[in-house]
């Protein structure tokens, strides 16, 4: 072969430099792509075994070797897969494949961010060159007569190609770092990188410090096998031991008998798992397995609570595992990761146009060999075929749930308050899976019960249609739940954030649906039955007393008999203002005044039956009647809500004040 000095094919001057700075946002990226085609060089050559093509011989061993020498500042990345001819390597390296590429050029020439916008035209070998000052690449064809092909490129758009020195099928990449990239020849730099990207590729990756020099091991010489490289064999000294006899003499005992060992070449152990637990079958499984692989993805060693096996073969191939773990938060503390993979190749963490935005909540893992991503494998060509995707792993899903309900009701209901907030988030993004879902949402009631909510519907039907209860602060709001209790009225528990915008959802799909919180009104059920006129005097003087009292002139204060006398005052909040001020929360508005929007729905109710509100009635003008007054509202608060810090002080002064009183 002659050597051939020529230019890269491409459109303009300028492509190596826009290569360098915006191919990928990441430049560790580099390995992954220089990995996956050498797995995909090795994964040809094997076919081509299969179906007769190529006689492979029998001792082969298919492997990725990975070459690092912090000293050179180099990287070898060699394969033992279907190598390259001269017409090969004309055709895909020397002609870079580049559509559109002047107005691409013309648009981003000036542009300094980390954008990928090179990816999208296929570029994946020359991601090299954000690293490498120069690349080279010795390659043999598989093909019979085939020769040897050298070829050479310092990042400009000129190369070389000459015959080469290889002497067996496979490819050999050697990157030169520059100067901002030498940190990727650290082997410790590079196995975090490979196990990032090249975890679970198909083909055994092996990693060499060739700085390091051989690395050896001792063991015993029957253990040694063809494989090892014998370096030397020796008798191992025996491990001797000085006891003390019984006549008190010591004498030396040999514990561990001598041992002929052998020093061997010590054995490269491949970084990466060929054989993933997703692409296994879920019989072959089992939960110890998945429990396992958890831990070792994710490096989190709580146990998930369940998982789903996802493995389809039509009408597209899609195989992965997804996990509900255990929460110990708050529903916006809550990430998940859904790494994404094609072919074992890792392609990104939470992929919204794959993966339900609901379902990136959990924890998984998700492979699609038949995704439509471009060379670089960092994002999604624009097809309704990953649409279809993400629909069939909302459903896979949605029928695991509903089966466990079904089949498994027991463990459905002990995991409730753990996945429920992925399930409510779901049923608000997501109509379809909100429909398969729907009599599979369950409510904890006040006495620790799981219903649905046509049960909790019917636990209330004679008292109050159509009205579901609920509880968000079971301490602060005990006084209440007393108060149903006693009466024998259900209310569930709902403590997440996701619970408000959910029943508020419901609401809108069931006509006639209310959700009351508990303090939201007093229903006739806890008051004696009295006639329109009976309190009308008594409500308005205390009306007139406690906004004296209190300084509260736009106070609703109203007076009611209750069942229970030992009730002296109450706080109820309007179920529309309570919510309205619950946005305010959400929407960072909590520093606003809480009653610019919810005062009008704040009632301060004051029980008729109580000897304290009775003298209060009786002594509008009395010495303490003032100090009475402020002390009512604010226990009525504390039932209802947490005290401001000023009102806390102010209620503590006043408690000493008041025993005080008392003592005298």
């Amino acid at each position: 072969m002659s050597k051939e000095h020529g230019n890269l094919s491409i459109n303009s001057q300028n492509i190596f430099p826009i290569i360098k700075k915006w191919m990928y946002s990441d430049h560790d990226i580099f390995y992954r792509e220089l990995v996956s085609n050498a797995c995909d060089a090795i994964t040809k050559l094997k076919k081509l075994s299969m179906i007769g093509e190529y006689e492979a011989p029998d001792d082969i061993e298919y492997k990725v070797e990975i070459k690092l020498s912090a000293k050179d500042k180099t990287i070898k990345i060699i394969d033992n897969g279907i190598g390259m001819t001269k017409e090969e390597v004309d055709e895909y390296i020397n002609q870079i494949a580049f559509s559109g590429a002047e107005a691409f050029l013309e648009k981003y020439k000036d542009k300094a961010n980390d954008d990928q916008i090179i990816g999208h035209f296929g570029l994946g070998f020359y991601s090299a060159f954000m690293v490498a000052d120069q690349v080279t690449i010795d390659t043999l064809s598989f093909k019979d007569g085939a020769e040897s092909v050298h070829w050479s490129c310092d990042g400009g758009t000129e190369y070389d190609i000459s015959e080469g020195t290889k002497t067996t099928p496979g490819t050999e990449i050697t990157l030169y770092l520059n100067e901002d990239s030498y940190e990727f020849a650290n082997e410790y730099k590079a196995k975090e990188v490979l196990d990032k990207y090249c975890s679970f590729m198909p083909v055994p990756i092996f990693v060499t410090n060739e700085d390091a020099g051989e690395q050896t091991e001792e063991i015993p010489e029957e253990e040694v096998t063809e494989k090892d490289t014998v370096l030397d064999t020796f008798i191992k000294d025996a491990v001797t031991e000085e006891v003390e006899k019984e006549d008190g003499t010591k004498e030396t005992v040999e514990k561990v008998p001598a041992k002929k060992m052998a020093k061997i070449v010590k054995r490269p152990v491949a970084i990466n798992d060929i054989h993933p637990l997703w692409t296994k079958h879920p019989n072959e499984c089992s939960d110890e397995d998945y429990k396992e692989f958890y831990r070792k993805v994710f490096h989190d060693y709580k146990e998930p609570l369940f998982w789903i096996h996802l493995n389809m073969d039509y009408p597209f191939n899609l195989k992965g595992i997804l996990y509900f773990p255990k929460i110990n938060t708050e529903y916006e503390s809550i990430e998940g990761t859904i790494k994404l993979y094609n072919n074992q190749v890792f392609v990104a963490d939470n992929i919204k146009e794959v993966i339900p935005e609901f379902l990136l909540l959990l924890k998984g893992v998700i492979d699609c060999p038949d995704l439509p991503l471009n060379v670089s494998r960092s994002a999604l060509q624009n097809d309704g075929f990953v649409k279809k995707i993400s629909d069939y792993i909302t459903k896979k899903v949605a029928d695991k749930l509903s089966g466990m309900c079904k089949t498994d009701k027991e463990n459905y209901e002990k995991y409730w308050d753990d996945i429920n907030p992925f399930i409510k988030f779901g049923c608000l993004k997501d109509e379809k899976f909100a429909e398969k879902m729907n009599d599979y949402i369950i409510f904890k009631n006040l006495d620790g019960k799981y219903l649905t909510l046509k049960e909790c519907l019917e636990e209330n039907k004679e008292k109050h249609e159509n009205t579901v209860f609920y509880v968000t602060d079971e301490v602060e709001q005990s006084q209440y739940i007393n108060m149903f209790k006693n009466e024998g009225i259900d209310a569930v528990i709902l403590t997440h954030n996701i619970d408000q915008p959910f029943i508020t959802n419901m609401e809108s799909k069931n006509e006639n649906l209310k959700f009351k919180r508990i303090d939201a009104d007093l229903s006739d059920s806890f008051k004696e039955e009295t006639s329109k006129d009976e309190l009308k005097d008594m409500t308005e003087k205390l009306s007139k007393t406690f906004k004296d009292a209190l300084g509260k002139e736009n106070l609703t204060v109203n007076v009611e008999k209750l069942n229970d006398s030992s009730i002296s005052s109450m706080i109820t909040l309007s179920e529309e203002s309570r919510r309205m001020q619950d946005m305010m929360k959400m929407y960072g508005m909590a520093g606003m005044d809480p009653n610019m929007f919810g005062a009008e729905g704040q009632t301060l109710v004051l029980n008729a039956n109580n000897d304290l509100v009775k003298y209060v009635a009786e002594h509008a003008d009395g010495e303490n009647t003032k100090i009475i007054c402020e002390q009512l509202y604010d226990l009525a608060m504390l039932s209802h809500a947490p005290l401001s810090p000023e009102q806390m002080t102010g209620f503590i002064a006043r408690s000493n004040k008041i025993m005080e009183l008392l003592a005298k």
